[in-house]
């Protein structure tokens, strides 16, 4: 929940540990419409939850010219990454109870808003560059606030761990390594991309942006299921209309009244500290076992910064058995 602290996350506080491995892009291919896609039979869960996540297809959303038009019409000032993302909003406005309940419960601890803004200045602007980068819409980037409220070494009962809450298995079949000196899901380049291409999985899959998100919490199966419900019952099948798990039925609003902050805080009593439109690290590459603590030294920055752009490794050396990509 967004009140007090995420329920996905075993805390809000930030214990991370550190480095990262460079994500990889993958060719991007045609959309296809959920219906030409066989029904699951099973539940493949979200990133917390999945066993067996469906095999990566990369799409290419619809929706990007209309966040390639908003941005064009809507051009960002060049100092505040918070007007950046607010270009880049494309999802449907809706005006729904839950929205506006959750705008106000997120909106009511502004101590937790402050915390959160705090949290993603090192990782927002990456995200940003790389939700765009894929012709997402914007909101994709504020997934993190429902998921772990940036907190990268944020850890749930299901075992979900870093920023977009993967678990272990979801983790593997998208390519984050797990072993006793790195975990791939706390990494903040992998994770992201990692995430990104499962959401845009499942977005192939559904056709939707809020069906797709919908999956991501519950598993392609729960949502396929809810649909084909509908469907025989000569219902309406967008998520609004479907009878979902009580935490899946909040996912998308919570996002979605997360957005409406975003969009006009001054409507909710709160200012947004600013967050600079440019790179907050820079990518370095090691082949050599390093210690943490000379690492930081290193980079010229204190440990525990060190510690919150690598929150990968899992103990106080780097071991470099392959190239290893830090942040600094």
């Amino acid at each position: 929940s967004l009140l007090p602290e995420p329920a996905t996350a075993a805390a809000a506080t930030d214990l991370p540990n550190a480095p990262a491995v460079a994500p990889t892009t993958a060719p991007a291919t045609l959309y296809v419409p959920y219906a030409a896609q066989p029904a699951p039979d099973q539940d493949l869960p979200s990133a917390q939850h999945s066993a067996e996540p469906s095999q990566p297809a990369m799409a290419t959303p619809p929706e990007a010219p209309a966040a390639a038009a908003a941005a064009a019409e809507h051009p960002a000032e060049p100092g505040n990454l918070w007007d950046r993302i607010r270009a880049g909003f494309a999802m449907a406005d809706y005006d729904h109870w839950l929205i506006a309940r959750h705008s106000s419960q997120f909106a009511s601890n502004s101590a937790y808003v402050e915390r959160i803004v705090q949290r993603s200045r090192r990782y927002l602007f990456h995200i940003v560059e790389e939700v765009e980068a894929r012709g997402m819409p914007a909101e994709i980037a504020l997934l993190p606030i429902v998921e772990s409220a940036f907190n990268p070494t944020a850890y749930s009962r299901a075992r979900a761990s870093g920023i977009w809450q993967f678990i272990p298995a979801t983790g593997k079949h998208y390519g984050l390594s797990q072993n006793w000196w790195y975990d791939g899901r706390r990494d903040i380049m992998a994770a992201t991309s990692a995430a990104l291409d499962y959401l845009q999985v499942l977005y192939n899959m559904f056709g939707d942006w809020q069906l797709a998100l919908a999956a991501y919490n519950c598993g392609e199966g729960c949502i396929s299921r809810a649909i084909a419900r509908n469907r025989n019952a000569g219902l309406p099948t967008d998520f609004m209309s479907l009878t979902l798990p009580r935490e899946t039925r909040n996912y998308v609003p919570k996002l979605l009244g997360i957005r409406e902050i975003v969009r006009t805080p001054e409507r909710f009593g709160l200012t947004l500290a600013p967050i600079p439109n440019e790179r907050y690290f820079a990518a370095v590459s090691t082949t050599r076992h390093i210690d943490v603590q000379r690492a930081a030294q290193f980079a010229e920055i204190s440990e525990q910064e060190f510690l919150d752009l690598n929150p990968g490794y899992n103990g106080p050396v780097i071991t470099a058995h392959t190239e290893q990509i830090i942040l600094v």
